[in-house]
């Protein structure tokens, strides 16, 4: 049988995961952590520092310190609900906005590399096995973080 846990383990080390920074781009140099982050408040702005926390299963205090970290690099603007004022919601700056997309074209451009050395057959299967494991993946009552799978279920 395949060693399963050694696969993902070198498929996390190619994707760069553990790695200080996962991406140098505009003169930044952005953590996985950040990249997540941004990436988030890019997907869904205007949501608040709780909701994206929550998204991506990071713990609260070293979620706000990372968000302080992106405020300060002008990246991201935090801003009090103008539904409650007690409630902090994320956008992005327009230096934050250029940082985003100019990582999701890097990372696409590097998934198109790796794609392209694949069949359309195999790209298709490889797309649809990811989708089938993060499915799984989201019902199973087990995790690897100690942060509580019910929060990262998306």
């Amino acid at each position: 049988m395949e060693n399963l846990r050694e696969m993902f383990q070198i498929m996390i080390r190619r994707f760069g995961f553990l790695d200080k920074y996962c991406c140098s781009t505009g003169g930044y140099n952005i953590s996985l952590v950040q990249s997540h982050i941004l990436y988030e408040i890019w997907r869904r702005p205007r949501q608040s520092i709780q909701t994206i926390s929550e998204t991506l299963g990071i713990e609260m205090s070293t979620f706000s310190r990372q968000i302080q970290t992106l405020v300060k690099m002008n990246l991201v603007k935090k801003s009090p609900s103008s539904d409650d004022g007690r409630v902090f919601v994320l956008s992005l700056t327009e230096e934050g906005k250029e940082v985003a997309d100019q990582i999701d074209d890097q990372m696409n451009s590097f998934l198109d590399d790796v794609f392209s050395r694949m069949s359309a057959f195999e790209k298709e299967t490889v797309i649809h096995s990811i989708k089938l494991l993060n499915a799984s993946m989201a019902q199973s009552d087990r995790c690897c973080s100690p942060v509580s799978c019910k929060q990262v279920k998306e």
